[in-house]
Protein backbone atom coordinates (compact mmCIF):
# COMPACT_ATOMS: atom_id res chain seq x y z
CA UNK A 1 0.00 0.00 0.00
CA UNK A 2 1.55 3.18 -0.89
CA UNK A 3 2.02 6.36 1.57
CA UNK A 4 1.69 10.11 0.65
CA UNK A 5 3.01 13.62 2.74
CA UNK A 6 1.49 16.52 1.75
CA UNK A 7 3.56 19.43 2.69
CA UNK A 8 1.18 21.81 3.41
CA UNK A 9 0.23 20.17 6.46
CA UNK A 10 3.41 20.79 8.37
CA UNK A 11 3.44 23.71 10.34
CA UNK A 12 4.80 26.87 8.81
CA UNK A 13 4.46 25.11 5.36
CA UNK A 14 0.73 25.89 4.51
CA UNK A 15 1.33 27.53 1.30
CA UNK A 16 3.69 24.73 0.16
CA UNK A 17 2.24 22.89 -3.04
CA UNK A 18 4.65 19.74 -2.42
CA UNK A 19 2.88 16.32 -2.01
CA UNK A 20 4.63 12.88 -2.51
CA UNK A 21 3.47 9.27 -2.70
CA UNK A 22 5.52 6.33 -2.64
CA UNK A 23 5.57 2.45 -1.55
CA UNK A 24 6.89 3.16 2.05
CA UNK A 25 7.91 5.75 4.67
CA UNK A 26 11.16 5.49 3.97
CA UNK A 27 11.31 6.32 0.60
CA UNK A 28 8.36 9.25 1.60
CA UNK A 29 10.83 10.69 4.09
CA UNK A 30 13.75 10.94 1.11
CA UNK A 31 11.68 12.51 -1.23
CA UNK A 32 11.07 14.82 2.04
CA UNK A 33 14.44 15.27 2.46
CA UNK A 34 15.25 16.39 -0.75
CA UNK A 35 12.49 18.73 -1.08
CA UNK A 36 13.28 20.59 1.97
CA UNK A 37 16.32 20.80 0.51
CA UNK A 38 15.36 22.35 -3.17
CA UNK A 39 12.64 23.96 -2.15
CA UNK A 40 12.81 25.20 1.87
CA UNK A 41 16.62 25.91 1.78
CA UNK A 42 17.15 23.27 4.64
CA UNK A 43 20.96 22.72 4.75
CA UNK A 44 20.74 19.50 6.79
CA UNK A 45 21.05 15.89 5.67
CA UNK A 46 18.23 14.62 7.65
CA UNK A 47 15.38 17.13 9.76
CA UNK A 48 16.06 17.03 13.26
CA UNK A 49 14.65 13.82 15.45
CA UNK A 50 11.30 15.66 16.68
CA UNK A 51 10.95 17.16 12.78
CA UNK A 52 11.52 13.71 11.35
CA UNK A 53 8.96 12.29 14.02
CA UNK A 54 6.44 15.36 13.10
CA UNK A 55 6.58 14.22 9.41
CA UNK A 56 5.90 10.73 10.29
CA UNK A 57 3.14 11.52 11.97
CA UNK A 58 1.52 13.08 8.87
CA UNK A 59 2.58 10.65 6.29
CA UNK A 60 -0.94 8.85 5.54
CA UNK A 61 -1.82 5.45 3.65
CA UNK A 62 -2.83 6.62 0.22
CA UNK A 63 -6.48 4.77 0.85
CA UNK A 64 -7.13 7.32 3.70
CA UNK A 65 -6.72 10.34 1.74
CA UNK A 66 -7.55 10.93 -1.88
CA UNK A 67 -4.50 11.03 -4.03
CA UNK A 68 -4.41 14.05 -6.78
CA UNK A 69 -2.60 13.22 -10.35
CA UNK A 70 -0.32 16.03 -9.85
Amino acid sequence: MAYTYQCKDYPGNEACPGSFTAATEAEVMKHVELHGKAAHGEDRRKPALPSRRGILSLTNQARDRPVSAA
